[in-house]
């Protein structure tokens, strides 16, 4: 259970109220109010309570009041969405209304009021239970509030006899918020909270009132590559699940399907994997099989019922969401003799999940495939990650084995390679030729063919010319790819052209000493360093560069300035380059190796502040610039 505690939180800022004066609850309240009007909109009040029954349903009422501060916040609030779950639920707007700063109510009309397909079913049938009802309201300018009253009923439970439910700040300044959980007391509520404070429970009867309030000013910005909020933010976990392990049983128990054993699908595991030598090209040729022909259907496992859909309709209809490409995948894999089974995890930027297991958007949001025997995790709904690897959003976090119930973390760290070749070639004009090879291996060289795999004709010449434009140059381009219809293995793309305005033959100019284009070296350290100080912890996914740059002169110019080599370490960080001109042949040589090793996704501020030097020298490096200038000789002189 959590701790029990009170207190208001502002500008970071922790006050415990109720030991404290009255005239300083008051003063707290004020410069929360007063800075919430630098916010574009504020949460004014925000009241849910859920009344859950033993079996699982429940019923919500809410009632919300915001304010819009700026034109900004007017576009946040004047147009306010409410989810739900058409076959399962039902929901009553009891009350919608703009409030002028008068105090002049305006209800908002029933054609204002309006059902819309929630837009990640992307079509699929059987994911049209979500809806969005939207609220658009009247004459909301800046200094006006909008009030919402709903009424939603579950008729039919996420999972029978339990009930879980996350929430975190939407990052707007909250001056009251309350959660209210009314449920059976002897389905005692276990929570994680922090920011949110919650009162002692109280029993009435059979039932037993839990409360938390919430109160917030103005947030800091999030930085540039940042973990998401709730990794360190407020957020509050509850649920009736007592530890994880009552949690994957109920999974596991609820994930039982018959259909798994069907004869179509051992006849399409057997079809995929008879020709296999051994499990892991087994494994592989499935995994590749079903990333290439089972639409992911992107919601969170959670959102509507905990329970995948039947694995033969699966199969039939050819899209699913997570639990369905587990479930699938996992009757695939057991059908050519390959033990699997689920890992629930959460899904995105946030690494942790709370002390006390349920569903939510930073808590247990997607589920994957653990292989024992094979010791690898897989994820069939990243289409664009090899087997072997996996995608960066379930990289190094907590991940619950659904049959073994127990907490296990994903790798923290997958191979990384990329080499990059550049050779331009000038001419007396200050035109240029250019030929240009990058080939990745490991995790991001399925990702790059997954890019051309899918691209049309007329995407992939973009593609050349964006890359032309993020290197800083400007010309045409042939670009041609590795072989996309492979599925695993290093990938290379070469790029070939002519080039403007390289260098001025008749004055000085700084050619950039170029070694790579967009994507390399340069790229990653401006990332590292889009945030020039850092409060947060952010993302650091390491891995190795070697790149290496040929810039040919023209018999008439000659190199006056190239950059001294550079080498360092910092950290998780080694780096080097080198840089020679040979006048004999007018050429200029440059080499770069980057290796980031960090053994971890997410690195810390101070790690930031003790590589930051480091970082800021290798970008500086890596964007320097080779200064030529006409050749000094006889004639030049005598004029």
């Amino acid at each position: 259970m959590a701790r029990w505690r009170t207190g208001c939180r502002a500008g970071g800022f922790v006050l415990a109220l109720r030991a404290i004066a009255l005239s300083a609850a008051v003063s707290c309240a004020s410069a929360m109010a007063r800075a919430s009007q630098d916010a574009p909109s504020t949460i004014e009040s925000d009241l849910h309570r859920f009344v859950v029954q033993r079996d699982g349903t429940v019923e919500e009422y809410d009632d919300t009041t915001l304010r819009a501060n700026t034109p900004t916040g007017v576009d946040a609030i004047a147009q306010h969405y409410v989810w739900f779950d058409k076959d399962t639920e039902k929901l009553t707007i009891v009350t919608a209304e703009s409030i002028d700063p008068g105090g002049v109510r305006h209800p908002v009309g029933p054609e204002a009021i309006r059902d819309v397909q929630e837009p990640r079913a992307s079509g699929a049938p059987t994911f049209e239970d979500g809806v969005l009802r939207t609220i658009i309201f009247p004459g909301v300018e800046p200094g006006w509030r909008i009030h919402v009253v709903f009424h939603k009923v579950r008729g039919k439970p996420i999972e029978p006899g339990a009930f879980s439910y996350f929430v975190a700040p939407t990052r707007e300044p909250v001056e009251s918020q309350q959660l209210v959980f009314d449920l059976p007391s002897d389905m005692p509520l276990h929570a994680d909270a922090r920011g949110y404070v919650g009162e002692p429970p109280v029993t009435d009867g059979a039932r037993t009132r839990y409360a938390f309030d919430y109160r917030h000013g103005p947030y800091a910005a999030t930085e540039p590559g940042a973990v998401g909020y709730a990794q360190n933010g407020d957020r509050l976990m509850v649920t009736t699940d007592a530890d994880f392990a009552a949690f994957a049983e109920r999974y596991r128990a609820g994930a039982a399907d018959a259909s798994a054993a069907d004869p179509a699908i051992a006849a399409l595991a057997h079809a995929l994997t008879d020709a296999q030598p051994d499990p892991v090209s087994k494994a592989r040729a499935i995994y590749d099989w079903m990333r290439t022909n089972i639409r992911y259907v992107a919601l969170f496992v959670g959102e509507t019922a905990a329970r995948p859909h039947r694995v033969i309709d699966v199969l039939r209809n050819r899209y699913g969401d997570c639990k369905d490409h587990v479930a699938l995948f996992g009757a695939l894999l057991a059908a050519a003799g390959i033990r699997s089974e689920p890992a629930l995890l959460g899904l995105g930027p946030v690494y942790t999940l709370p002390s006390v297991p349920g569903y939510g958007a930073s808590a247990i949001n997607h589920v994957i495939v653990w292989m024992p025997e094979l010791q690898t995790f897989a994820d069939t709904t990243a289409g664009g990650i090899a087997f072997g690897y996996l995608p960066p959003g379930v990289m190094d976090r907590p991940a619950l084995l659904v049959d073994e119930a127990r907490m296990v973390r994903t790798p923290a760290v997958e191979p990384r390679e990329r080499a990059s070749r550049v050779q331009i070639d000038n001419d007396a004009s200050g035109a240029a030729r250019y030929a240009y090879r990058v080939e990745d291996s490991g995790w991001t060289a399925e990702l790059e063919r997954n890019v051309f795999r899918r691209a049309t004709h007329e995407r992939v010449q973009q593609i050349a010319y964006e890359r032309l434009h993020n290197a800083g140059l400007r010309g045409s381009a042939t670009i041609v790819a590795d072989d996309v219809a492979a599925t695993s293995g290093p990938f290379a793309v070469s790029m070939t052209g002519a080039l403007e305005h390289v260098i001025w033959p008749d004055g000085m100019t700084g050619m950039p000493a170029i070694s790579s284009l967009s994507g390399g070296i340069a790229t990653q350290v401006e990332q590292w360093l889009a945030a020039g100080v850092r409060t947060q912890p952010f993302v650091c996914i390491g891995g190795g560069f070697d790149e290496a740059g040929q810039i040919a002169l023209p018999s008439g110019m000659r190199a006056v300035f190239v950059p001294n080599d550079l080498e360092l370490s910092a950290g998780g960080l080694h780096y080097r380059s080198h840089y020679v001109f040979d006048p004999a042949t007018h050429i200029v040589q440059i080499t770069r190796r980057l290796q980031a090793r960090f053994g971890k996704q997410v690195c810390s501020p101070d790690e930031f502040a003790a590589m930051r030097p480091a970082l800021e020298r290798v970008e500086r490096d890596a964007l320097a610039q080779v200064i030529v200038a006409p050749r000094l000789d006889e004639s030049s002189r005598s004029r």
